[in-house]
């Protein structure tokens, strides 16, 4: 060994990097935080940036330009693909491990990614489908029903975890069902689309959709989790929308 690279969790799986710029902001699940004194702590010990990501934050458009619009159209009119709408947990339970296989044939180039094993895919199925909003998770598939492209997002609960001081009972429970209820701000979990269908227009069509089931329950806000800063494709997408980057997260390395 030569080097030290991190923070990184237990597994790729758990949150990476150390947050180093806007504190001002509540974490969100999934994503890491820590005080802000500890950056310069860990730079003075002689390490430096390795890789840095971003979170974003959108204002969710009313509307989205036609321009978007007739793309949505074009992609999904040539009949080769299908938008799944979820509506119950019976909608989405069969669809959970085919997405993570999903995960593992598009996420290889990311940061610290190793393919799950099926077992990982149904433990990991099984401790976030309780909290799991079918129809805020949207699903493309092909005429063989095997998914192409997905996205998954969740109302932000970050309040309510706050006020439940990490504990379900007696009362966490109610907090976190109540601050998911309330608030103004979707959060972005998973996305992916499958290496032989990008630069088709898919995320455009999920970003539609998405949008349009945000609006209608009053949201207002998107957080976009953890974009690697060199994801140029993605930041120009999401900046495109006017986002604005309001988080940075940074994975540090040293010599030995």
């Amino acid at each position: 060994m030569d080097r030290i690279i991190g923070p990184f969790g237990l597994s790729d799986k758990d949150p990476q990097g150390m947050q180093v710029d806007g504190f001002e902001y509540l974490p969100v699940l999934a994503t890491p935080t820590d005080p802000a004194y500890m950056a310069p702590l860990v730079e003075a010990c002689g390490y430096g940036k390795h890789a840095d990501a971003l979170v974003y934050q959108v204002e969710i458009p009313s509307e989205l330009p036609e321009v978007y619009q007739r793309l949505v159209q074009r992609v999904m009119g040539k009949g080769d693909l299908r938008l799944l709408h979820l509506r119950t947990k019976q909608d989405l339970r069969p669809w959970i491990v085919p997405v993570l296989r999903l995960v593992n044939e598009t996420y290889g180039e990311l940061l610290g990614f190793m393919p799950m094993s099926e077992q990982e895919m149904q433990e990991l199925a099984a401790k976030y489908m309780p909290v799991l909003d079918p129809s805020l998770v949207k699903l493309i598939v092909d005429a063989t029903d095997r998914p192409v492209a997905f996205v998954v997002a969740m109302p932000d609960m970050s309040i309510g975890l706050q006020r439940a001081k990490g504990r379900l009972f007696p009362l966490g429970w109610w907090h976190i069902l109540r601050a998911m209820r309330s608030t103004r701000q979707l959060d972005l979990f998973l996305g992916a689309v499958r290496p032989d269908q990008q630069g088709r227009g898919l995320t455009t069509v999920l970003a539609t959709s998405l949008f349009q089931e945000a609006r209608a329950r009053g949201l207002t806000l998107l957080d976009s989790h953890l974009v690697l800063e060199s994801n140029m494709r993605m930041r120009a997408e999401l900046e495109r929308l006017g986002a604005r980057v309001r988080k940075r997260y940074r994975v540090y390395e040293k010599a030995l």
